[in-house]
């Protein structure tokens, strides 16, 4: 058998050598002799205080990992001499061999190369030093396998793969062989680190569990089932200011529940009107709460006004030390001490002047507050208060007018769930429920109507006042034209009487004209009168007559419109939404079935035939080739509001 000439250069007497291959294994260095090589061998570190250990094969250190070396530094293996054997370390320039992947929970190693005649007393004097053994099963083939206490121990029986053992002094070929350890999968080892694996699961479940315990709100208190002795009870607990705020709680709960019948429905009155009475209780409470809390201020505003005054006292002392009177007998550090706390006490007392004033000015603007608030009357008189007040009207009655249509769109919702939802026996219900919606739909666009003709009827009679006004001017300035004439006239008279005949039959002819215009505008002026009243008695009977002649009219009043009703132009709405949202279009049947949701009395004939009318709006276009040949609608408002 070769051996490899470099180990055996080494005297086998050597000390330093066999202190290093036994200071590796954590044995104390002895000679062959019996005596110990090194002093400074410490025995319960299991390695030499002087040397720095170079392999993790320590038993000594327990369970205890060794110190982590650097990468770049090479493990030095040594000769290691046993009792029955030697280990010759591998060369260090071959590369190492090939190891299999570590399974979980490793505790086994298998071992080859094993002399053929290695016994398990051997195997257990070489693999003993890396740790408590379990179990060894050796195969007659030259390999073993030994599973170890500790998953650690695994790693110190990996650092004797590659070493040569020798049975002895013998250089026979049966007491020779390479060590090769790797590590072994076992099922024992698997089972033992799934256990493990679920202790630690187990334990983080339990310990989540905890954390969520702990964090958790507390639960409600239970609530108690009615019944007429609890019923007594609660009220005799409401009563009670210790137990109001969890009587009132039962209360609530069972109000909620339903349980209020015609039986017991004085008893639920009795406990509602001692649950009311608590109230002047709380207010009392508040009041003196309220009270309290102006005292507490009080006594913070005294006592805050009292430190005041001491700081202005210190700050004096500082001042009456800073003047040359004394300022001359007091030292240098003196004197610097005495600045320093002057600049800080006039510091905090100017602080304190700041809190103080802020207070004042707090108290200062609730008292205006409440002034300004005591002092607001507006006149309710004049024109302007008028205004006002028709503005507010205005506003409350569009207000009743959103209500109304809010309520007449949350009607059809419910009538949409309890078409879905309710059996077809229900039939009557939703026919009344339907009545209903029309009558509702009838009277708001009654109600819209209305308000439109009475606005154009205003605006008629402005301008029919203003067109009697200007009249009336008119009038007048011709009375005062012929009033001037006939003036005149008398003043002629008196000069010529030739004159006078033929001026009075002028004068006659004029005054039959004046009487004949001054007649003529009061005809006009009743006319106008009589315009008027004809004006208020339609209106009068547009009013009343609204509802019927809206029930009257034809479906189709202004055939020019595409859109013949509001359902019309709801749908015309939500299919521009629809296809807006859809660029390139979508077929009649995609825009029934995502219809058919909202409503499912909308078919495909109604809305292609409204998609049809409305030409500058929806367009409709043909795509695909041979068979995928497919109409599809799209949305082309914004081109046709330009053309239009």
């Amino acid at each position: 058998m070769s051996m490899d000439p470099s180990p055996m250069t080494m005297p086998m007497s050597d000390p330093n050598a066999w202190a290093t291959a036994m200071n590796n294994l954590g044995m104390a260095p002895m000679g062959m002799t019996g005596q110990p090589l090194m002093s400074d061998f410490d025995s319960g570190l299991g390695m030499m205080t002087g040397i720095a250990p170079m392999n993790p094969m320590m038993p000594g250190l327990g369970y205890v990992p060794p110190p982590p070396l650097p990468q770049d530094l090479p493990i030095v293996k040594e000769i290691i001499h046993c009792q029955s054997c030697t280990l010759f370390p591998p060369n260090p320039h071959l590369p190492s061999p090939a190891m299999r992947e570590r399974p979980p929970g490793c505790k086994t190693v298998f071992v080859g190369g094993l002399p053929e005649n290695a016994t398990e007393a051997l195997i257990v004097e070489v693999f003993g030093q890396c740790g408590d053994i379990i179990a060894i099963r050796k195969s007659k083939k030259n390999f073993c396998h030994i599973r170890f206490t500790e998953e650690f121990t695994v790693d110190r029986a990996l650092f004797l793969s590659g070493y040569r053992m020798r049975l002895g002094s013998s250089t026979d070929k049966k007491d020779t062989g390479r060590l090769h350890v790797d590590f072994a999968q076992a099922r024992d080892d698997l089972y033992e680190w799934e256990c493990r694996q679920r202790m630690y699961a187990r334990e983080e479940r339990h310990r989540r569990r905890m954390e969520e315990d702990r964090f958790r709100p507390p639960s409600p208190p239970l609530i108690v089932h009615y019944s007429d002795h609890e019923c007594s009870q609660l009220g005799d607990k409401i009563k009670d200011e210790a137990v109001f705020a969890e009587a009132v709680r039962v209360l609530l709960t069972w109000v909620e529940r339903g349980e209020v019948n015609r039986r017991n429905a004085n008893n639920f009155y009795s406990m509602i009107q001692s649950s009311n009475s608590h109230i002047r209780q709380l207010m009392s409470q508040k009041a003196t709460h309220e009270k309290e809390m102006e005292e507490a201020k009080d006594k913070f505003k005294s006592a805050l006004s009292g430190i005041l005054a001491q700081f202005e006292q210190i700050v004096s002392v500082f001042h009456a030390a800073s003047k040359q009177k004394a300022w001359d007998h007091f030292s240098k550090a003196q004197r610097k001490n005495l600045d320093v706390w002057r600049k800080q006490a006039e510091e905090i007392r100017n602080m304190q002047n700041e809190e103080l004033m802020g207070i004042r000015r707090e108290e200062e603007m609730e008292m205006s507050d409440e002034d300004m608030e005591d002092t607001h009357n507006p006149d309710q008189s004049g024109p302007v208060s008028q205004a006002e007040a028709l503005k507010e009207e205005n506003d409350s009655l569009r207000c009743q007018l959103d209500a109304y249509r809010n309520e007449v769109e949350l009607l059809k919702q419910e009538q949409g769930k309890n078409q879905e939802h309710t059996p077809p026996q229900h039939s009557e219900e939703d026919a009344c429920r339907q009545q209903q919606l029309t009558f509702l739909q009838q009277a708001l666009q009654g109600m819209q109507k209305q308000l439109l003709k009475m606005c154009e009827e205003m605006k008629q009679r402005e301008a029919e006042m203003e067109k009697t006004v200007e009249d009336k001017q008119q009038l007048e300035s011709q009375v005062k034209s012929l009033k001037e004439g006939l003036q005149g006239l008398k003043t002629l008279t008196t000069h010529t009487p030739q004159l006078e005949i033929s001026l009075h039959d002028d004068s006659g002819s004029k005054e039959s004209a004046n009487q004949v215009n001054l007649e003529m505008s009061l005809q006009e002026d009743r006319a106008s009168e009589e315009r008027a009243n004809q004006v208020n008695e339609a209106t009068a009977l547009e009013v009343v007559s609204c509802s019927q002649e809206k029930e009257s009219l034809p479906p189709e009043k202004s055939p020019s419109n595409p859109v013949h009703s509001e359902r019309e132009a709801l749908l015309v709405g939500i299919i521009s939404t629809f296809l807006h949202v859809h660029p390139f279009g979508a077929s009649i049947e995609y825009i029934c079935s995502y219809l058919q949701r909202l409503n499912t009395k909308i078919n495909t004939g109604e809305v292609d035939a409204l998609l049809g009318r409305l030409p500058c709006t929806f367009k409709q276009e043909l795509t695909g080739v041979g068979a995928s040949l497919e109409k599809r609608w799209k949305f082309c408002g914004f081109e046709g509001i330009m053309i239009t």
